[in-house]
């Protein structure tokens, strides 16, 4: 029995060490960490999963012969709940990457904790600048648009069409604050002046008192530095206090398809804005949209489509690279284009991906042949013009 029991110990031994028998490795975790049922649930949410699903479909499901396992994390819009996730994922789970990230306050709490470990983060979602600038990160990376892309692109319009005079209604956290900035530095750039600025909570229910003070100004235009459910409601809400009758204008400066979907063709015609991504764009825009409608019901808005394109780009940088250390996906992640149908483009050294945008209006309700059939595109804005300049920028990792 000794004998037999030692040459059991020592098997168990060989197995054990051996290359060929050892444990093998973990599958390739990517998170989406987004806002699952608050007010930005239809801006990303969990339409956002299912386009990172498709991302790791469309790749085959492995890397590196590896799977890939999409996690999912709620962060209900709170830097301390989106931090704690994080660093579970980061230093329990062996999240590699994480995608999404709508809000901005979030996004700069994730992006640091990722660049202290090593992993990377597809910010999609949120529109802060200082992603990409003051609070660059070498694993960092800004996707679809931010609050130079949507503050030039919609103000450079309506003032040279002569909305000279605004008013701003600005969300009152990183992200409405870095969009007021940068629209009124656009606005006055162009010859026009900005009347007033007011800042509501995020998740506001009742816009009166702001829309009251936005009447008072009599500006011209009255610009909406808000999103999701904040969007939806002041729009609505504006609607009702008839600003379009007085002769007032409203400008959306981040607005989503979803938006437009919950607000309705009669409430949300003559919106200018500009977007990164329309389902209706042209042939390779439309295949995917409708594979996406298919699962969800729904057609795509830029989250979902950024969230697609970020996902597969960083599983391409994975598998040029050969590894899955994050600073070598970011390297490569930088070092190869992105082309897919979401855009033709690049990554800069600060992590943002430069590629051209639409300005669209959304469509009166005779013009619209069925659903989703919501915005007219006015014109392509060149990735350079929609872009912060690398001359302007703040990121340590620019190069002029």
């Amino acid at each position: 029995m000794r004998i037999l029991t030692l040459a059991a110990c020592l098997g168990a031994a060989v197995l054990l060490h051996s290359p060929a028998l050892a444990q093998a490795p973990g599958p390739i975790k990517i998170g989406i960490l987004n806002d699952q049922a608050g007010p930005y649930a239809d801006f990303g949410g969990k339409t956002s999963v299912t386009a990172a699903q498709m991302a790791v479909e469309d790749f085959g499901g492995k890397v590196l012969g590896q799977p890939i396992e999409i996690v999912v994390g709620d962060h209900q819009n709170k830097p301390d709940v989106a931090a704690n996730i994080a660093k579970r994922w980061f230093d329990l789970d062996n999240v590699g990457a994480v995608a999404d990230l709508t809000n901005s306050a979030v996004a700069l709490a994730v992006q640091q904790i990722a660049a202290e470990r090593g992993k990377v983060t597809l910010a999609v979602g949120p529109a802060t600048t200082r992603l990409t600038n003051e609070d660059c990160s070498p694993t960092g990376f800004h996707w679809a648009f931010d609050t130079y892309s949507q503050a030039v692109g919609t103000a450079r319009a309506i003032v040279d069409q002569g909305g000279k005079s605004w008013f701003i209604l600005a969300a009152d956290y990183a992200f409405g604050h870095q969009m007021a900035a940068d629209l009124t530095r656009v606005v006055k750039e162009k010859g026009g002046t900005v009347l007033g600025e007011v800042r509501a909570p995020l998740n506001t229910q009742d816009f009166s008192s702001f829309l009251l003070q936005a009447v008072s100004s009599k500006a011209q235009i009255v610009g909406l530095a808000n999103a999701g459910g904040d969007t939806i409601n002041s729009v609505k809400q504006a609607s009702e206090f008839r600003l379009a009758a007085g002769g007032q204008k409203l400008a959306g400066l981040v607005v989503v398809l979803s938006d437009i979907h919950a607000l309705g063709l009669p409430v949300a015609n003559g919106l200018i804005f500009t977007t990164a991504f329309y389902w209706d764009l042209n042939d390779q825009t439309r295949a995917w949209s409708k594979r996406f409608f298919d699962k969800t019901g729904r057609m795509p808005g830029m989250v979902q489509a950024g969230t697609y394109s970020s996902v597969l780009h960083y599983l391409k940088a994975a598998q040029a690279a050969g590894s899955t250390d994050g600073k070598a996906v970011a390297a490569k992640m930088r070092e190869i284009k992105v082309d897919d149908f979401f855009a033709k483009g690049f990554v800069r050294q600060d992590g943002r991906m430069v590629h051209d945008m639409l300005l669209v209006e959304v469509k009166k309700p005779a013009e619209s042949k069925a659903a989703w059939d919501y915005y007219k595109v006015l014109r392509t804005i060149k990735a350079e013009d929609a872009t912060l300049p690398l001359s302007q920028s703040k990121c340590k990792l620019a190069t002029n």
